[in-house]
């Protein structure tokens, strides 16, 4: 029996959505490796970003689109470079203790950050061993780099946005239509027995149906035989 495979069930080659990048804000990095300081211009919404922006000015008059920092606000100024641990300063990974909390960190010094960027994210520095430095990102897993790559301090804002519920198979199918995903997706050991090799309600076993047909021959009622009756049986 022929099934298509996912890809074929998406359509022809050609994507469904087409992303709107005019409406973007715009690209999130690092523009100004201090040490020098930043000024909240404005916290934003960017359409084409998970979490909320920043719109950043530097001391020498650089703006640059940054992922917000949790409980940061208009108008707050923050540093680029040195050794103080705040909530939304920039900094690099050697000057990190173990245990900081992190985010939007850089995988090669310059490439204006690339890990950890998405609403409520944090990786965390568990130590350095020379010119490297590793941390734990919110996989649990570990990954070394260099101590020149930057990392904002904090934790990144929305967090608790994967928990809000979808209420409704219609806003969900909109969420999964705009990622370009099939939507939605059944296991076969729900459907039917005519309908999938994994089908049937009598089992849950992974293979054909085990209940014998009701005129079946002698010799070919084997196995789980039509129950005539159900319940608990009583004496």
């Amino acid at each position: 029996m022929g099934k298509n495979l996912i890809s074929q069930k998406r359509g022809k080659g050609s994507g469904r959505y087409k992303a709107p990048s005019f409406r973007y804000a715009g690209r999130c990095c690092y523009k100004n490796r201090g040490p020098t300081s930043y000024l909240i211009l404005d916290i934003i919404h960017s359409q084409g970003h998970y979490a909320p922006l920043i719109n950043a000015r530097y001391a020498d008059g650089t703006e640059t689109l940054l992922p917000a920092p949790e409980g940061v606000r208009k108008g707050d100024i923050l540093f680029v470079g040195g050794t103080e641990l705040k909530n939304g300063n920039i900094m690099l990974l050697k000057d990190l203790p173990a245990g900081t909390e992190i985010f939007n960190i850089e995988m090669a010094p310059g490439d204006g950050g690339k890990l950890v960027r998405t609403a409520g994210g944090a990786a965390r520095v568990l130590g350095k061993l020379g010119s490297k430095v590793t941390i734990q990102l919110p996989s649990k897993r570990e990954k070394v780099l260099d101590e020149k790559c930057m990392a904002t301090v904090g934790i990144v804002a929305g967090a608790g946005k994967n928990s809000k519920p979808f209420l409704k198979a219609g806003i969900r199918h909109f969420k999964m239509f705009a990622k370009n995903k099939r939507y939605p997706r059944i296991h076969g050991i729900s459907m039917n027995a005519v309908q999938h090799p994994f089908g049937g309600s009598s089992s849950h076993h992974k293979g054909i149906p085990t209940i014998a047909p009701k005129n079946a021959p002698p010799g070919r009622k084997v196995g789980k035989i039509r129950p005539s009756r159900t319940g608990w049986k009583r004496k």
